[in-house]
């Protein structure tokens, strides 16, 4: 049986000072090799606790994180944190250097590449987000979207087995929000990439292999989009909005149109509308 490259055990975590309910609860599941996994819910659901605790950003209470087999440890944190990838919500919070070659081989000057090997690194992950033409650009003259795709191109270049979004697209526009999920596809089909995006975008989370939806810290469901967006009143309940292909499915039944049963992506809705009815 494949071994899991990511596992979650009943990890558990509460912030210092704060009572109540744990930020993350009892939290379990396994990731295997080449998933793109979105994790969902309402703001406050756990999802960027989570995303901290597989980084080593914070550490679990309880319960015990697998990365490659690994169990993550403060003795072998560093290494396990090589094989992980984060971008961040905020582009211009992750920037350092003055340039964007600088800043893609930040990453690199802490783990001692060589400057032959970094140069080559820079150009090969600049190239791979598109972003070639803008080797010597200031940052800060960037796009929203550009920026996310530098940051990208920066997380590449170390060579993670594992690339977590965390809310990585909230903040763009829907230009720049298709440029990076664009970028991330691709890499991930080119490298077998393992991806887990931290959304509150269903309409992102729709091509993901597989959902988790995340309530007050604990996993309350699992499954692929198809069967998770088919409960369009249980999203409801969990605090969530519906993708916009539910939402039109719902308008047109109002006004009569009867749509096929099931979960529909936008795509599969344009060819049903346009075979359907805009045809006749």
């Amino acid at each position: 049986m494949e071994q899991p490259l990511l596992e979650l055990d009943h990890v558990t975590y509460s912030y210092p000072g704060v009572e109540g309910k744990p930020a993350v609860s009892d939290l379990s599941y396994k990731v295997y090799a080449g998933e793109w996994i979105a994790i969902i819910g309402h703001n406050g659901s756990g999802k960027s606790t989570s995303a901290k605790l597989i980084n080593g950003l914070l550490a679990a209470d309880f319960g015990q994180i697998k990365v490659n087999g690994e169990v993550l440890s403060a003795q072998n944190i560093w290494e396990i944190r090589r094989k992980i990838g984060m971008v961040f919500q905020n582009p211009d919070n992750q920037f350092v250097g003055a340039t964007v070659e600088d800043d893609v081989a930040f990453g690199m000057e802490n783990i001692g590449v060589s400057r032959k090997e970094m140069q080559k690194r820079v150009r090969h992950a600049l190239e791979e987000v598109r972003m070639s033409a803008f080797l010597k650009r200031e940052p800060a003259h960037l796009s929203g979207g550009q920026k996310q795709r530098v940051a990208l191109a920066g997380v590449i270049a170390l060579s993670p087995k594992i690339l977590i979004l965390d809310e990585a697209t909230s903040m763009l526009d829907p230009k720049g929000r298709t440029e990076v999920l664009q970028a991330v596809k691709r890499l991930k089909e080119k490298n077998n990439l393992t991806v887990l995006s931290i959304t509150h975008d269903l309409d992102e989370a729709v091509s993901a292999d597989r959902l988790f939806v995340m309530k007050n810290g604990v996993l309350i469901e699992s499954g692929k989009p198809e069967a998770i967006f088919a409960q369009a009143d249980r999203l409801i309940e969990w605090g969530l909005d519906l993708p916009f292909s539910i939402r039109l499915g719902k308008e047109l039944q109002k006004r009569g149109i009867k749509v096929p049963p099931g979960f529909l992506t936008e795509e599969r809705l344009v060819d049903w509308l346009w075979t359907s009815i805009l045809k006749k």
